[in-house]
């Protein structure tokens, strides 16, 4: 169609005349609401950017000589990470002599990742960096799904206080 029927065409439906792909030959056009089309887009990229999820990597610093209620309660962080979806950066400091015995900074970081193994995987083996040995642990679940199941697990326990405060009536016994 010539371009001056397509520009008389949009003015009679009161719609702008839009070059879809410019490359085409002929170059194809469309008639739309342009104002709108902007709107809805950028409505849709505003939604795509809410439930995106941003990677986030936590640190953990530990020593090689670490009590066991220590282990434990620095494991139960690392655990609580994993299963938000972020990844965990773990850091062994050594001091003094302890940097003659890296092994045992090794051992704890390899016990550890065998404690979370079923949360998360070692992405990046233990390795030293002068007075620190660093490995990264990352989750199974991405970030989305863990956002999703935390979402779902509020939802149900919202759910359940509010059936608490409202008992539905029981059926009378005859």
């Amino acid at each position: 169609m010539p371009l001056a029927k397509a520009l008389e065409l949009a003015q009679e439906y009161d719609l702008d005349l839009v070059e879809v792909a410019a490359t085409a030959r002929p170059p194809v056009c469309k008639l739309m609401d342009y104002g709108k089309f902007k709107y809805e887009s950028a409505m849709k990229a505003r939604e795509a950017r809410k439930n995106q999820a941003h990677t986030v990597i936590k640190e953990m610093k530990l020593r090689p000589k670490i009590d066991p209620h220590d282990y434990d309660t620095k494991k139960g962080h690392v655990v609580r990470f994993l299963k938000q979806g972020d990844k965990v950066k773990i850091t062994i400091m050594f001091r003094g002599r302890e940097q003659s015995r890296p092994e045992l900074g090794f051992r704890l970081l390899q016990r550890l990742a065998d404690d979370v193994a079923d949360l998360g995987f070692v992405e990046s083996n233990p390795k030293q960096d002068g007075r620190n040995m660093i490995m990264v642990l990352g989750p199974h679940k991405k970030k989305t799904e863990a956002m999703a199941e935390a979402r779902e697990a509020q939802a149900a326990r919202k759910a359940g206080r509010q059936q608490e405060s409202n008992p539905a009536e029981e059926p009378a016994e005859a």
